[in-house]
C-alpha cells in the first residue's frame, strides 16, 4: 500500500464555540459535528511543530489539518476544549496577553460543575471595550490545563490588539509594534515558560517592515486572515492563509475540506462567490438609488 502525504494544508480559523449564537461564531453542536468528521474520515490534527516542519519540506498524512482559534475566548475553554479533548484532536490558539488574568479556573463542559455563561461575538467586544475582559476571556489557569490536557498550543496575538497604523506614524507604529510584540513574549514565558515561533497579526493586519520586526523577535510563521493562497513548503512562512468554517453543518464542513484540499477549484469557487456577492451589493445600491 502506497503512503500518501499532504501537498498543503488548510488552516482553519475560529474565534467562538458557543451557543449563543452571533458573529464570527460556531455552537459547540456544529463544533463537535465537524469534529466528529476529521475523526470519522482520518484527518490529523497538527501541532504548530509539525506544521513548521510540513512548510520546510517534512512529509505529514494526506489528510492534516490546522485547526486555529483568535483572541483566547472564554468558550474556547468551556466548549472546543471539552470537545477536543473528546476527540483527542489539537488546535492552536492565539492569545492577546493583556487581556488574560492569572484567577482560579473556571468550569467547562467536561466536568460536572455549572459552567460560565459564554455570550455572543458582540457582547464580549461591549465587554472588552468596558474593561471586563475576565468575563469573556480565558484565564492563565485555563490556559496552563488546556495545555496540559494537550487540547491546544498557545501563541501570541499581541498584547493588547491594537491597530498602532491607525492611531501613529510610521516611526511610532514600528515602535509599538515592536513593544507589543516584547510584552506579549514575556508575559507568555513568564506564565507559561515558552514563548514559540508562531504569531497572529493582530485583526489581521500587518506591513513589510513589521514582517522584519516580528522576525527579529524570533517569529518565523506569521498568520493573516486571508485565504487568498494555499500553505505548501518552500512558501515564505512570512504569510500563512487561513480559512473562516463559521457555523455550518457536516455537509458544508465536508465540502469546504474537500475544496480546500483542491486549491484550483477552490480558488474558482472563491472567484464565483465574490462576484456574485458583487452583483447583489450593486443590485442593492441601484435599488437604493430609485427609491
Amino acid at each position: 500500500m502506497t503512503v500518501k502525504f499532504a501537498k498543503l494544508i488548510p488552516v482553519l480559523m475560529y474565534h467562538h464555540v458557543t451557543p449563543a449564537g452571533g458573529v464570527l461564531n460556531c455552537t459547540p453542536k456544529n463544533f463537535e459535528a465537524q469534529m466528529a468528521y476529521l475523526v470519522n474520515h482520518g484527518y490529523t490534527t497538527l501541532s504548530s511543530q509539525q506544521f513548521a516542519d510540513f512548510l520546510n519540506g517534512k512529509p505529514v498524512p494526506e489528510r492534516s489539518v490546522l485547526l486555529t482559534f483568535d483572541d483566547g475566548y472564554l468558550d474556547n475553554y468551556v466548549y472546543a476544549h471539552a470537545i477536543l479533548k473528546k476527540y483527542k484532536l489539537k488546535a492552536q490558539m492565539f492569545l492577546i496577553t493583556s487581556w488574560v488574568h492569572d484567577e482560579e479556573a473556571r468550569p467547562s463542559l467536561d466536568g460536572s460543575q455549572a459552567y460560565p455563561f459564554c455570550p455572543a461575538h458582540d457582547e464580549c467586544k461591549q465587554r472588552l471595550n468596558n474593561a471586563r475582559t475576565d468575563e469573556v476571556i480565558v484565564r492563565w489557569e485555563e490556559v496552563r490545563r488546556m495545555y496540559d490536557e494537550k487540547t491546544f498550543e498557545f501563541h501570541s496575538h499581541s498584547h493588547t490588539h491594537i491597530r498602532w497604523d491607525k492611531q501613529l506614524n510610521q516611526e511610532g507604529k514600528l515602535a509599538a509594534v515592536l513593544h507589543e510584540m516584547e510584552q506579549s513574549k514575556e508575559i507568555l514565558r513568564e506564565q507559561l515558560g515558552f514563548v514559540s515561533e508562531h504569531y497572529c497579526w493582530p485583526q489581521g493586519y500587518y506591513e513589510p517592515e513589521y514582517v522584519q520586526i516580528a522576525q527579529e523577535q524570533g517569529f518565523q510563521y506569521l498568520y493573516a486572515t486571508d485565504n487568498n493562497g494555499v500553505n505548501v513548503p518552500g512558501e515564505p512562512t512570512s504569510h500563512i492563509y487561513r480559512n473562516w468554517v463559521g457555523n455550518i453543518g457536516t455537509l458544508r464542513f465536508a465540502f469546504k475540506l474537500w475544496l480546500l484540499r483542491r486549491p484550483r477549484l477552490a480558488r474558482l469557487y472563491k472567484a464565483f462567490g465574490q462576484g456574485r456577492r458583487l452583483r447583489r451589493a450593486e443590485a442593492i445600491n441601484q435599488n437604493q438609488a430609485l427609491s
